[in-house]
């Protein structure tokens, strides 16, 4: 729900809108267990919070059944972070817990970020057909649209649930053929290299 970002505005509380929060709910049936990127006017209400003024969402313990961030979509000087950072987070996680994360994310299919966690990680995308998705800023909803397109990136293993939700919100992609190459009975995940 929460974004911590600056880009195009002063705002620090950039949030998720109510719409995909109802989705977003709805596909982890009906509560959300941790936002780690929340803020004192976010909507989202998880079961835990990190607030971005408060915590460094990243450096916390991600181990929790259903997440969903909204992560700072510019760079955090004061940490030395970026969203790669959040990214590569959300692609451990799951790996690691074998947590349902869903990351509401600018589409960046040609950055080093994407090319890492997302491909050849995530099971699926929703290319939102808000061209310039209008977030909250600091809980309210003031008509501004988001300068770039964004996607809901799924790590998980419910297409299907994934599909019948967000098919509503935008274009949604599996991306299941990137992440495992079935090799006799055993699945090996593909590596990616590239140029950067």
């Amino acid at each position: 729900m929460s974004a911590g970002r600056s880009v195009n505005s002063q705002s620090q509380n950039w949030g998720t809108p109510i719409k995909y929060i109802n989705a977003i709910k709805k596909f982890f049936g009906g509560s959300i267990a941790l936002d780690p990127c929340s803020n004192e006017y976010s909507l989202v209400y998880a079961e835990k919070e990190f607030s971005l003024a408060k915590n460094d969402g990243l450096k916390e313990n991600w181990n929790y059944p259903t997440i969903y961030m909204n992560p700072p979509y510019g760079s955090d000087r004061e940490r030395g972070t970026t969203i790669k950072n959040w990214l590569a987070k959300c692609a451990l996680t799951h790996n690691q817990y074998g947590s349902e994360i869903l990351a509401l994310v600018p589409v960046a299919t040609n950055t080093g970020h994407w090319k890492q966690s997302v491909f050849g990680q995530a099971r699926a995308i929703c290319f939102l057909y808000d061209t310039r998705l209008k977030f909250l800023e600091n809980g309210k909803d003031t008509g501004k649209g988001a300068p770039m397109s964004c996607a809901m990136i799924y790590w998980g293993n419910d297409y299907s649930k994934f599909y019948d939700i967000f098919i509503d919100f935008g274009a949604v992609v599996d991306i299941e053929n990137l992440q495992k190459k079935k090799i006799g009975n055993k699945r090996k995940m593909l590596t990616f290299e590239f140029e950067q």
